[in-house]
């Protein structure tokens, strides 16, 4: 009996937390925006300057209030609260970039990022081990402690990165995520894994309605890199968490593409003097708009729309 009386007062506890984290985001977001740095628009990305002058950096506030309602809402656990930890780095790295008079270069934050990956990597394989589930081939692998850690900083790394590169369009990285974390919920229930960080999976979802509650097109904020670095770590989290961390390849194949494909571009004429993909602009959604002459809303959902099938695709298979 006390037992059933404490998972009720638990469940309505993380019923509000969720609700808290919507309705706080839309609320704060909204007082506070004047607070934020102003955008200064972008000279080469398509209708980069329409964005001049807006409230930038409001991933600050929504990653706060998502990290306020996880620790007022789910059950403490040291493993979680260091996730957290690492997000909120990530987050502020961003911000200060944003805030910055002169951006950050670019190695300094690639550095930054390879820092919160290395820590990420550790932790988790300090609290869950090395096992890889390749769902596809009902098989589970026990990697190497070295050669885990290595696949789990380049997760870590690569998500955060080309989760920043996909933030360009009203609405449209924050959309992508949603599906993503969202996808990688359904999995975690489909396998009865679902636990502690599921739940604080949802809550970030929730923060991140809230802010597609002002970003949604025409924006009146932007998250700006303490939104989409935050995001990427997040996801890199969740992916590593559901046990079969390869499901990010599926579950976030929209924003890997969009975003990935201008690291790679830039990657390798940079350091092996490469050209690949001379006419394709990067990221991918400059590309849909300037060349194919997709509206904004239209790249958004088409984006979507694309993710929501893949994801679906596979869950479906997981479910049979």
């Amino acid at each position: 009996m006390f037992a059933s009386l404490f998972e009720s007062q638990m469940s309505l506890v993380a019923t509000f937390g969720i609700l808290f984290a919507f309705f706080a985001t839309v609320l704060l977001l909204w007082k506070w925006k004047d607070k934020l740095p102003r955008d200064l628009g972008r000279d080469f990305a398509v209708d980069g300057k329409m964005s001049a002058g807006k409230p930038r950096g409001a991933g600050f506030l929504f990653v706060l209030i998502f990290i306020a309602a996880a620790l007022l809402s789910a059950p403490f656990e040291i493993e979680w609260c260091i996730y957290l930890i690492l997000v909120a780095v990530s987050m502020m790295t961003g911000f200060l970039d944003d805030c910055a008079e002169h951006p950050w270069g670019e190695y300094k934050k690639a550095l930054l990022d390879l820092a919160v990956a290395v820590m990420v990597a550790v932790t988790y394989i300090h609290y869950n081990g090395t096992a890889l589930n390749l769902l596809f081939l009902d098989k589970t692998l026990e990697l190497p402690v070295p050669v885990f850690a290595i696949l789990a900083v380049i997760l870590v790394w690569g998500s955060i990165n080309v989760t920043n590169c996909a933030d360009g369009v009203d609405g449209l990285s924050a959309t992508l995520t949603s599906i993503t974390l969202v996808s990688f919920y359904i999995f975690a229930t489909l396998t009865k894994q679902a636990g502690t960080f599921s739940y604080i999976t949802l809550l970030f979802i929730a923060c991140l309605f809230g802010y597609l509650w002002h970003n949604a097109a025409p924006s009146q904020m932007l998250m700006g890199d303490a939104g989409s670095r935050a995001m990427g770590a997040l996801i890199a989290v969740t992916a590593l968490q559901s046990g079969s961390p390869l499901l990010y390849l599926v579950f976030a194949a929209v924003l890997m593409i969009d975003g990935g494909i201008g690291l790679v571009k830039v990657a390798l004429l940079r350091f092996l003097k490469i050209r690949i993909l001379k006419k394709t602009r990067t990221p991918l959604h400059d590309h849909v708009r300037k060349v194919l002459g997709w509206s904004g809303m239209q790249t958004v959902f088409r984006f979507a729309i694309i993710q929501l099938v893949v994801s679906a695709a596979v869950l479906y298979y997981v479910s049979m």
